[in-house]
């Protein structure tokens, strides 16, 4: 009986220990089952708040793409005005500087056959002082319609393949006369190579820089060359003149900054250096300038070499030599629609010897023409005239009414390259205003030759 009992003990111990294994297991899983239930709460609680801060960015960005849109919308209104305002500042520019040249063009043209009238030594200083005053004013004119233009974006580059002896051989016969009239030496070295810059704007660099050489220079004279630099081509242009102090030779390049003259100089007004330093930054050509005390100076501009230019460059009435002959008895259409340049002009032709028909239209010119006894031996037109026509179709309608090829002289003051380019690819000559008398001499001498 003891027996049973104890084995039977053993049997329940045994299952007794068998079921707490059990149950620990069984408290193992439900802990580990609330533990995952747990951690599954906290990811969807943190899943619910990630959600939320999407929302948030998402709409935060919303409104800030809706805000750049709005903005870049006004920038674009803003843009459109400025493009609008540069536009009409170009226009304005173009027409006053227009009006402004108008009367000088009339006032030089007039004081130049006034001045071959007088006779008396008094007179001819008085009316060549006016000139020179008539001078500065056109250079200033001129000086500060490019400053404006460039400030403005509206005078931009046009860059192609340049034949150095285009520049050279004009400025060479522009401002000879001028050396020699200050008793100095010039000498412009030939050149074969080619440049790539606006021809235009690089003319305007060398003028400038030919001009302040010739007008501080006292002494001796004035050399320009060229020298080939790798890919490179640096034009220099050296002085005599009395040199630069390392302390201002920066400063002679702001605006309005002129340099030490003698009594009896004719200063420049200071901004011939300010134009070539804004040229040369807008071609991207490098300015240098060398110089010593009392010995001189060398300024140069360089710029990359390019291949041989093409056959149709614009040609600048400069270039032609001054002599004078072919003019007595010339007939000359001349079609100008400002009555006062028109009238300055037909009295400087006629004290030339030249005969004159006078006509401010193309229509006027067209009536002259068939009443005319023969062919004109030249016309002598202005660019703009009134109503939209201009000088160029002028000539075109005349020539083909009377045809025959006439050597035409298109005056203007649109000192624009498009204006240039047009009026050399028609094979007319250019002539800019306001008008020296000696160019248009030369150049209808020229032309009639």
């Amino acid at each position: 009986m003891t027996d049973q009992m104890s084995s039977r003990t053993e049997a329940l111990e045994r299952e007794a220990a068998k079921l707490r294994k059990i149950n620990a297991a069984l408290m193992s899983r439900v802990e580990r089952s609330t533990d995952q239930q747990m951690n599954a709460f906290s990811l969807f609680e943190m899943a619910i708040a990630l959600d939320q801060q999407v929302r948030d960015r998402t709409q935060q960005l919303k409104t800030a793409l809706q805000s750049l849109e709005r903005t870049n919308g006004q920038l674009f209104h803003a843009k459109q005005q400025a493009e609008a305002a540069s536009s009409l500042k170009s226009s304005i520019l173009i027409s006053v500087t227009h009006d402004l040249l108008q009367p000088l063009n009339a006032a030089r043209l007039t004081l130049s056959a006034l001045a071959e009238m007088v006779e008396s030594q008094k007179g001819a200083a008085l009316t060549g002082q006016i000139d020179r005053s008539l001078a500065t004013l056109e250079d200033l004119l001129r000086t500060l319609l490019d400053i404006s233009r460039l400030d403005a974006g509206v005078l931009k580059p046009e860059v192609r393949p340049v034949a150095i002896s285009a520049l050279l051989e004009p400025l060479k016969q522009e401002f000879v006369p001028i050396a020699a009239k200050r008793n100095l030496s010039l000498k412009i070295l030939p050149c074969n190579k080619a440049v790539m810059s606006d021809p235009l704007m690089l003319r305007r660099i060398l003028q400038n820089l030919l001009a302040n050489a010739l007008r501080y220079t006292q002494r001796g004279g004035v050399l320009v060359g060229c020298r080939i630099k790798s890919d490179d081509l640096s034009i220099e242009v050296h002085d005599t003149g009395p040199g630069i102090p390392e302390a201002r030779q920066e400063a002679i390049f702001v605006e309005f900054e002129r340099g030490d003259t003698s009594a009896d100089d004719h200063a420049g007004i200071g901004l011939g250096l300010s134009i070539v330093r804004r040229f040369a930054a807008a071609l991207g050509h490098e300015i240098r300038l060398r110089s010593q005390l009392g010995k001189g100076s060398m300024f140069s501009v360089t710029i990359p070499r390019a291949n041989a230019p093409d056959e149709t460059e614009i040609r600048e009435p400069s270039g032609v030599d001054y002599t004078f002959g072919g003019m007595e008895g010339a007939k000359i259409l001349l079609i100008e629609n400002d009555l006062s340049s028109a009238e300055g002009m037909a009295s400087l032709l006629e004290r030339w010897g030249c005969d004159v028909a006078l006509t401010i239209s193309t229509g006027d010119a067209l009536e002259r023409i068939r009443a005319l006894d023969g062919v004109p031996d030249a016309i002598i037109a202005d660019l703009h005239l009134d109503n939209g026509d201009t000088g160029t179709e002028a000539v075109n309608l005349i020539c083909s009414e009377i045809k025959s090829k006439v050597p035409a002289i298109i005056v203007t003051a649109d000192y624009s390259a498009k204006a240039a380019l047009d009026v050399s690819l028609l094979g007319y000559e250019l002539l800019k205003k306001p008008i020296k008398p000696a160019e248009m001499r030369s150049l209808l001498s020229f032309v009639l030759s």
